[in-house]
């Protein structure tokens, strides 16, 4: 992989990750489009992420820090024991994140065989973009939209985090699972998007990582300039996007990402069927 592939890849990565139209799916497909290239392979894709995340972190800061401070305040032991938090509420979103990153860690490493090779067919790619379209098109439309973030019980976040775990197939996007089963359970677009943003981080980081630790270089090697160049864009544009998703979902529905996931599905059908790409 060269260093223009790499900026194209980040970019691709920044601008998908947190639109609910699976980055995963795209690196796949637009890696196909290069001749040199193929299939970028798994670890890329999870090291790559990890700048989107670190947009995440740098966005989210502040919340981060304060869900952090409540929740080891509220433990009931260490140097903290006896403290009381300064929002119980802090301390309580910060064990659902722990609990809804559970289904994630516990099945990525079950699966781990199929993820770097049958869940990685574009055929079941094209497939997921275009189921998960109509489930995010009926969540959007008959979801209740009532709840906020103080209203997120264990129970929700526990299901959340399942709807995170289909993304370990590219096609589902773990910000568009999340947020499909985040509007059926009747949260509002903006907090169904936030508790998404939230859960991804311990998910992402921890798979990036883990695929540096345990990659024994016999898939698609990047190298690491390209690997590092493809992260720090993916850093740049994704803080960039999530400015902007955040403000539109709050005002606008989202149509427009499911007839994107329609057609961008059916184009891959039928790049497939006309061998640009190929599938495994």
């Amino acid at each position: 992989m060269g260093i223009f592939e790499a900026v194209i890849l980040g970019l691709v990565q920044g601008l998908t990750e947190f639109l609910p139209i699976s980055s995963s799916a795209h690196l796949r497909i637009v890696g196909e489009l290069f001749p040199s290239l193929g299939d970028p392979g798994v670890t890329f894709t999870a090291v790559v992420q990890i700048g989107t995340e670190l947009a995440v972190i740098a966005y989210f800061r502040h919340d981060i820090w304060r869900i952090l401070k409540a929740w080891f305040n509220a433990l009931p032991f260490g140097p903290w024991k006896d403290r009381s938090p300064e929002d119980p509420q802090d301390a309580r979103m910060g064990w659902i994140v722990i609990i809804g990153t559970l289904p994630i860690v516990v099945l990525g490493l079950f699966l781990e065989d199929a993820i770097d090779s049958v869940f990685r067919n574009l055929y079941l790619t094209a497939l997921m973009l275009a189921l998960f379209a109509v489930f995010l098109g009926l969540a959007d439309r008959f979801g209740k939209q009532r709840k906020s973030l103080e209203n997120l019980t264990f129970k929700d976040g526990l299901t959340l985090g399942f709807a995170q775990a289909m993304a370990l197939v590219p096609g589902v996007s773990r910000s568009g699972g999340t947020i499909t089963i985040g509007l059926l359970l009747g949260y509002t677009r903006e907090a169904a998007a936030r508790v998404s943003f939230l859960l991804a981080i311990p998910a992402v980081l921890g798979s990036g990582f883990y695929r540096l630790i345990t990659d024994d270089g016999t898939g698609p090697q990047a190298g690491a300039m390209p690997t590092l160049v493809a992260t720090v864009v993916s850093f740049i544009v994704g803080y960039i996007v999530i400015v902007w998703f955040l403000k539109l979902i709050s005002t606008k529905s989202y149509l427009p990402f499911v007839i994107y996931r329609l057609l961008l599905a059916a184009a891959v059908v039928g790049l497939l069927l006309a061998g640009v790409l190929s599938a495994q």
